[in-house]
């Protein structure tokens, strides 16, 4: 589950990578993302681990920098927040738009539940070196989250009051959910300052790079030292692993790439990928510190069956792309189903198969559950 998301999350940078090139020099997204692909993967089969924690602070830096320039800028070449508000329906400016609470709950839910469920977030806090300074590390991460993404959208809601009734942003009233996701990159090369737009840009080379890096080098790991050294070879030395590691980066990033191409949208990437995490390893982790009753047996059960309902959805929405085919129940429209939606059969699917089958199953000993729970 956790290699199919990395390898969905990974992909979609390739894909926004190319979208960019695009927009900065009219190269076919397609060749764009290719070669966004072939870079980041001799960049993170080259430097390994180095890549990841050279660049990230850097790039975090650049990140920030860019949206607090960007920000008021493009604001001020839009003509102030007024006018913004005037060029938009009014219902962006309301709670859920045109949108009901079940799709609030459906886009809000699988970022939630990835970030509770991200491995590499847990790594961060488990090294830090006491309880106070991990506690310091979370209050930390969801300030600089909330801080950066509200910024992120700001730049998009002023963006769009410029290019929400443009080609081709908008087709016949329609908006084009793929091309609206370059609103930024757009704002950023015709719209800004030169030397703003360029910091604007270089934030989101330094989010496509850092991220897809990172996605690479994860599964990469998990597959050369999880599989290859515990179940195929433990007498595998580093430099055989090192040498695996990077065959694999190769082999995953091509399959990163080629996966990008099923999907419409970055965001219907997004999505899928957060929901194979958030429901197919968030509750199953969550168990194992909040509830005492989880067994081993119903985590596995939890995790296979979060996946095996977001990987049946995705492959059905595929397959049902450009058809007049659908699958209804008792009069309720079931697929396709958009991708906002699908944490929620998923979600409902792997929570509920944690819980049955826990009950099912006898308790498990106390001394592998007590050091959760005393301080």
């Amino acid at each position: 589950s956790i290699i199919i998301a990395y390898l969905t999350i990974a992909g979609y940078q390739f894909r926004g990578g190319g979208r960019l090139l695009n927009i900065l020099t009219g190269l076919d997204p397609t060749i764009g993302g290719l070669l966004t692909c072939i870079v980041t993967i001799l960049f993170t089969a080259s430097a390994g681990l180095v890549s990841i924690i050279s660049i990230d602070i850097i790039n975090g830096v650049i990140m920030t920098l860019g949206v607090i320039v960007g920000v008021p800028l493009a604001l001020h070449a839009m003509g102030g927040w007024g006018q913004v508000v005037q060029n938009l329906p009014a219902d962006h400016f309301t709670t859920f738009g045109s949108n009901d609470w079940v799709w609030a709950a459906g886009v809000f839910f699988p970022t939630f539940f990835l970030l509770m469920g991200e491995g590499s977030m847990y790594q961060k806090f488990f090294s830090a070196k006491n309880e106070n300074t991990a506690r310091k590390a979370v209050i930390g991460m969801i300030v600089g989250v909330i801080f950066l993404e509200t910024m992120l959208c700001t730049l998009a809601v002023i963006g769009s009051s410029k290019y929400f009734n443009l080609a081709p942003f908008s087709e016949g009233g329609v908006l084009n959910k793929a091309v609206t996701e370059t609103i930024i990159l757009h704002l950023a090369r015709f719209d800004l300052p030169p030397l703003a737009g360029a910091l604007l840009i270089a934030a989101g080379v330094a989010v496509i790079l850092s991220t897809a890096n990172t996605f690479l080098m994860t599964p990469s790991t998990s597959i050369a030292r999880d599989l290859y050294q515990r179940f195929i070879n433990p007498s595998a030395s580093d430099r055989q692993i090192v040498r695996l590691q990077r065959i694999l980066i190769v082999v995953l990033g091509l399959l990163a790439y080629i996966l990008a191409s099923f999907f419409k949208s970055i965001l219907d990437m997004a999505f899928t990928a957060y929901t194979f995490v958030g429901a197919g390893v968030t509750p199953a982790l969550l168990a194992a510190f909040l509830w005492r009753r989880a067994t081993p047996v119903a985590g596995a059960a939890s995790v296979g069956a979060g996946m095996i309902v977001t990987l049946l959805i995705t492959i059905a929405n595929i397959a049902m792309e450009g058809t007049t085919a659908s699958v209804r129940l008792f009069g309720i429209h079931l697929l396709p189903m958009e991708t906002d939606y699908i944490i929620i059969p998923a979600a409902i699917a792997s929570i509920l198969t944690l819980i049955v089958v826990s009950l099912l199953t006898p308790p498990p000993a106390e001394a592998k559950w007590r050091p959760f729970w005393n301080k």
